[in-house]
């Protein structure tokens, strides 16, 4: 069984998460801002290195499984499942930076209400969050949409470098 996954920054663990996906058989789209590094991406290319990522992801691309954009609206309106792997920097009390999970959430529930979506959707924090994080992702939800459409879940990341791909592939 394959599905439909939005995978929201393609840094680190974004990019070798979403590529890994694609690579089980899933049909993925990788969401970032920065237009130049989706470029990048399109082409097959990818903007970190990481030994076996490039092949992986030329082939998923090519195989149709993998896209890239700067369109959050369409991850969320076609994906099932949707990975946030945003940046979490330490503020200066060294405490998590959530602004970017937070603003995220925000969006994706402004657009199941601009879209009226009315299908189950699953948003998974892969970012590496504090405990509470997924109740304060939740609460947002709550706070803008009328139904239960969204369910919130925490997927931490143990990724190693330079031992990424093999990491994803058998976790």
């Amino acid at each position: 069984m394959s599905f439909k996954i939005g995978v929201v920054g393609t840094g680190y663990v974004g990019l070798v998460s979403g590529t890994s996906f694609a690579a089980a058989g899933n049909d993925v789209i990788c969401i970032d801002i920065d237009e130049k590094k989706v470029e990048i991406m399109r082409s097959g290319k990818s903007p970190i290195y990481e030994p076996g990522l490039d092949h992986l992801l030329a082939r998923n691309i090519k195989e149709g499984r993998l896209r890239f954009s700067t369109d959050l609206e369409s991850a969320v309106v076609d994906s099932q499942v949707i990975f946030l792997c945003l940046p979490t920097p330490p503020n200066e009390d060294g405490s998590a930076d959530l602004q970017h999970v937070l603003k995220v959430a925000n969006d994706i529930a402004d657009i199941i209400n601009k879209n009226k979506i009315e299908d189950k959707k699953i948003i998974v924090n892969k970012s590496t969050v504090p405990v509470g994080t997924a109740a304060a992702v939740t609460e947002i939800f709550s706070s803008k949409l009328d139904n239960n459409t969204v369910s919130v879940v925490s997927n931490p990341e143990f990724l190693r470098e330079g031992f990424a791909v093999e990491d994803a592939m058998k976790p």
